[in-house]
C-alpha cells in the first residue's frame, strides 16, 4: 500500500504565506487610508486581525523553537530583534487604531505600519528563517507547521467572538 504523502505545509513556509497576506493587506490599507471609509475601515479590521494571528503563532511556536536551536550569538540576536519588531508595530497598529476619521496622521502611519512591516519580513525571510532551515529539523518544521495551523484557528476563533 502507496505511503500517504503529508500535504501540510512546514512553520517557515506557512510564515511565507502569512507575509505575502499581510503585504497585500497593507498596501490595500496604504491605498484606502486617505479616503475614510467603510471599506478602509474593514481592510484595517483584517490587518490587526491577521497581525494578531500571525504574531502569536510566531511567539508561540516559532520563536521559542528557534531560540532553542540556535546557538550563535548573532542568530540569537535575530530572535531578540524580531520580538521588538513585533512590540514596535502593535505600538503603531494600536495608534491607527485609536485615530479618529479625518485626522492627517492616518494615511502617514498606515504608511509607516507598511514600513516596518515590510522590514521585519525581509529581517526574517533574509536573515531568521535561512538559520532555521539550517537550525531546526525538517520534521520538526512540519510539526510547528501542524501546530500554527491549529492555533491559527484557535486565534481567528478568539478574534471573531
Amino acid at each position: 500500500m502507496p505511503q500517504k504523502r503529508n500535504n501540510r505545509k512546514d512553520a517557515i513556509s506557512l510564515l511565507k504565506e502569512d507575509h505575502k497576506v499581510m503585504q497585500d493587506l497593507l498596501q490595500r490599507l496604504v491605498d484606502a487610508s486617505s479616503r475614510p471609509s467603510k471599506s478602509r475601515d474593514n481592510i484595517l479590521s483584517k490587518v490587526h486581525d491577521e497581525l494578531k494571528t500571525h504574531e502569536q503563532v510566531e511567539q508561540e511556536i516559532f520563536y521559542p523553537a528557534f531560540k532553542e536551536a540556535v546557538q550563535k550569538k548573532d542568530d540569537r540576536q535575530l530572535f531578540f530583534e524580531a520580538r521588538e519588531e513585533h512590540h514596535v508595530v502593535d505600538v503603531v497598529l494600536e495608534e491607527i487604531n485609536n485615530l479618529h476619521d479625518g485626522e492627517d496622521s492616518f494615511s502617514a502611519k498606515c504608511r509607516l505600519l507598511q514600513e516596518l512591516v515590510s522590514h521585519h519580513i525581509k529581517e526574517e525571510e533574509k536573515g531568521m528563517f535561512p538559520v532555521a532551515r539550517k537550525s531546526i529539523e525538517p520534521k520538526t518544521l512540519q510539526e510547528m507547521g501542524r501546530q500554527m495551523e491549529e492555533r491559527k484557528l484557535a486565534i481567528r476563533s478568539e478574534l471573531a467572538s
